[in-house]
C-alpha cells in the first residue's frame, strides 16, 4: 500500500512556501497586479504566457495548458517524484521531513473516520434546521438578520433532542464516535448523551475546509450555558484553530487587516453585512499559535472584543501575552467597544460603513497597554508610579525583536517621564544653557569639511584653539571644561596643561609660547584644522566666550547621546534600575539644553 502524506502536512507546506518563491528560482517573474508573469518553463517563447498566483496557490501556462501547485511544478520541471518534491519543499518551509510509520498509517485511518463522523453529524444538523418541526431554531437565526444564503454558506444546523448516536453506531465503533467529542457517557443511565442537543450548530472548519469541531448555542433552556464548544480531541486543538479563517483568508489581497471578535454570531453577522475579513477564537484566549497563523495571511489583525468589563480584561490579557511576538512586519491593534456592546450590536446600529469608520480609531498594541494601565494609577502617588514604571519596563523586556524593543522602551520612558514633568525641572547639573549663536553653525560647517577628523575631535580642537590664543576670555569658564574628558589622551593632557596656564595669570602670548614649545605638533594640527582665528580676529571677548560655551555644550550633547545609546542597549538585555535612572537623567538634560 502506498502511504499518503497527511493533508494537514501538505497544507502547512503550502501555507509556508509561496508559489512565486518556488517558481521564481527557475523563472524570471515580474509583478503584474495580484499575479506574477514570466516566460513559460514548459515551452520556448518570446512573449510571456506563464502566470503565478500566490493568493490562489497555483501557476498556469496559457501556451501549454500546464497548471498546478508547488508540488506539481517541481515534479514537472525537475522530474521529481511526489515524495521527493514534498521533502524538498518541507525543507524549504523549515519543517521536519515526514516519516511514515505503522502509527502514521493508523492515525491517518483514524482521522479519516473522525472526519466522516463529523461530516455526517453536520449534514444531519443542517437538514434538521430546515425541518418544519424545528422552525423556532431557523426563526432565531432569521431574527438575527441572517439570510438563508449565509446560513448555508456557514453550514449552520440544529441538533434536536432525538439521539443521532444510534444512527452513527450502525456504521462506526463506539470508540470512533467517542473520539469526536460529540457525545459524553452518563454512568447512571448507561447512555451516550448528545453534547449539542437543542443547540444551533456552528461548524468549525480547518484551512482545508474540513469540518473538525462545533460550537453550539442553546435555544430555549436558560439554565444551560448559552454557548459551548467541542472538547479538545486528538484532531481538534482549540489553541490552533480559528473560526472562519478558511473563508477570511480569501480576502487577504484586499486588506492587511483581519477583525478578531469574540463569538460565532459576531463573525457571521459581520460577514453577512459585507465584512469578510473577520474571525474568532474557539473558546480560548488567543494563543501564540493562533496569532502566528493569522500573520501568515494578515499583518495587522484588530482585536475587537465585547465592551463589558470581562471583555476588556480579556483584551488586556491577550495584549500582554502576545506583546513579545510583535515585530516590524506583524503588528496587533485593538478597538475598544462601548461598555455592554458587542460587534453585532454596533454593525446593526451603524451598518458596514459606520463599523469600518469605528475601526479606523484602532489603537496599536503598545498604546493599548499603556492607556489601559495608566488609567489605573494615581500619578501623584510615587509608589504607584514606581510600580507602574517597573511593569512597563518588564513588558518591554519581553519583546523578542531587540530593535523594536529598544524603540518601544524609549517611547514608554518618554511617556513615563512626562507623567511627572516637575520632578526634575529645578535640578541643575551645572551645564550652561545652549545659546542660539549664529557663528557656531558657520564654524561647524567649516570644521565638518575636515574629513580626517571626527566631529568630536573637531569640537575639541576648537575648544583648545580658544584656550591657546584667547585664554583671558575664558578664564572664568574653566570649571565646566575641567569636568569633561576629551576623546584621546593627547587632547586631554593639553586641556589640563592649558587650564593650569590660564589659572596662573600668564598673558595670552606667554600661554601661546608655552604650548608651541611643549606641544608643538599637536598645536600645529589644531591651528591647521581650525578656522576660528579668521572668525574671531577682532578679539571680541564676549563673542569668544559665547562661542566657547557653545562648543562645550555641543561636546557634552554628543557624549550624552553616546551614553544614552549605551544605556538603552544595556536596558534591552537587562532592565537595571541604576541604568534606567541614569538614562532618564541624561534625556532630561538634553531636552533642557
Amino acid at each position: 500500500m502506498i502511504m499518503k502524506y497527511p493533508k494537514e502536512y501538505l497544507e502547512e507546506i503550502k501555507l509556508r512556501v509561496k508559489v512565486s518563491q518556488v517558481v521564481g528560482k527557475y523563472v524570471q517573474l515580474k509583478k503584474r497586479g495580484k499575479e506574477f508573469i514570466g516566460l513559460s518553463p514548459f515551452k520556448n517563447e518570446k512573449t510571456p504566457s506563464f502566470t503565478v498566483n500566490d493568493e490562489k496557490g497555483f501557476y498556469h501556462c496559457f501556451s501549454t495548458g500546464e497548471h498546478g501547485n508547488i508540488f506539481d511544478f517541481l515534479m514537472k520541471t525537475r522530474s521529481l517524484r511526489f515524495g521527493e518534491a514534498v521533502k524538498v519543499l518541507a525543507s524549504e518551509a523549515g519543517m521536519q521531513i515526514y516519516k511514515f510509520t505503522k502509527y502514521d498509517k493508523e492515525k491517518e485511518e483514524k482521522y479519516n473516520k473522525y472526519k466522516k463522523i463529523i461530516k455526517e453529524y453536520s449534514e444531519y444538523s443542517q437538514s434538521e434546521l430546515f425541518d418544519k418541526k424545528n422552525l423556532f431554531a431557523l426563526n432565531y437565526l432569521k431574527e438575527r438578520k441572517l439570510s438563508e444564503e449565509v446560513i448555508k454558506k456557514f453550514q449552520l444546523g440544529f441538533m434536536p433532542p432525538n439521539n443521532f448516536f444510534d444512527h452513527l453506531s450502525k456504521k462506526y465503533s463506539t470508540e470512533d464516535i467517542n473520539s469526536t467529542g460529540l457525545y459524553y457517557f452518563v454512568e447512571k443511565n448507561q447512555k451516550f448523551i448528545d453534547r449539542f442537543k437543542n443547540r444551533i450548530i456552528f461548524p468549525i472548519f480547518n484551512l482545508s475546509g474540513d469540518t473538525i469541531a462545533f460550537g453550539g448555542r442553546i435555544i430555549g433552556d436558560v439554565n444551560l450555558a448559552k454557548y459551548i464548544n467541542s472538547p479538545e480531541t486528538e484532531f481538534f486543538k482549540k489553541g490552533r484553530q480559528l473560526f472562519n479563517l478558511n473563508f477570511a483568508k480569501d480576502d487577504r489581497s484586499n486588506s492587511k487587516e483581519v477583525i478578531i471578535v469574540e463569538g460565532y454570531m459576531d463573525v457571521i453577522s459581520l460577514y453577512s453585512r459585507g465584512i469578510k475579513n473577520v474571525i474568532s477564537n474557539c473558546g480560548t484566549a488567543i494563543t501564540e499559535n493562533q496569532i502566528n497563523l493569522i500573520w501568515k495571511f494578515f499583518s495587522d489583525p484588530i482585536i475587537c472584543l465585547d465592551g463589558d468589563k470581562s471583555g476588556q480584561q480579556a483584551a488586556l490579557r491577550i495584549a500582554e501575552r502576545l506583546f513579545p511576538l510583535i515585530n516590524e512586519e506583524n503588528k496587533i491593534y485593538f478597538s475598544v467597544l462601548d461598555e455592554g456592546k458587542d460587534p453585532d450590536d454596533i454593525i446593526k446600529a451603524v451598518g458596514k460603513e459606520g463599523f469600518l469608520k469605528f475601526l479606523n480609531n484602532k489603537t496599536i498594541i503598545q498604546s493599548f497597554i499603556w492607556d489601559t494601565y495608566v488609567k489605573k494609577i494615581n500619578i501623584n502617588n510615587p509608589y504607584e508610579i514606581t510600580k507602574f514604571e517597573k511593569q512597563m519596563r518588564k513588558l518591554c523586556s519581553s519583546i523578542n525583536d531587540n530593535t523594536l524593543k529598544k524603540y518601544i522602551l524609549e517611547n514608554f520612558l518618554s511617556k513615563i517621564n512626562s507623567l511627572t514633568p516637575n520632578v526634575n525641572s529645578k535640578i541643575s547639573y551645572g551645564f550652561p544653557k545652549r545659546k542660539n549663536f549664529k557663528m557656531l553653525n558657520e564654524t561647524k560647517k567649516i570644521h565638518m569639511q575636515k574629513k580626517d577628523l571626527t566631529r568630536e575631535n573637531i569640537i575639541e580642537f576648537s575648544i583648545l584653539f580658544i584656550m591657546i590664543f584667547y585664554g583671558g576670555a575664558v578664564k572664568n569658564n574653566l570649571e565646566s571644561i575641567s569636568t569633561i574628558d576629551f576623546s584621546n589622551q593627547e587632547n586631554e593632557e593639553l586641556k589640563i596643561f592649558l587650564i593650569d596656564l590660564i589659572k596662573s595669570d600668564k598673558t595670552e602670548k606667554e600661554i601661546e609660547n608655552e604650548v608651541l614649545k611643549t606641544h608643538s605638533n599637536l598645536a600645529k594640527s589644531i591651528i591647521e584644522n581650525s578656522n576660528l582665528k579668521m572668525i574671531t580676529n577682532k578679539k571680541n571677548y564676549d563673542q569668544i566666550k559665547e562661542l566657547f560655551e557653545d562648543f562645550i555644550n555641543d561636546l557634552l550633547e554628543g557624549q550624552n547621546k553616546k551614553k544614552i545609546e549605551s544605556l538603552e542597549n544595556k536596558l534591552i538585555n537587562n532592565m537595571e534600575e541604576k541604568a534606567y535612572s541614569e538614562l532618564l537623567k541624561l534625556k532630561s538634560q538634553i531636552n533642557r539644553e
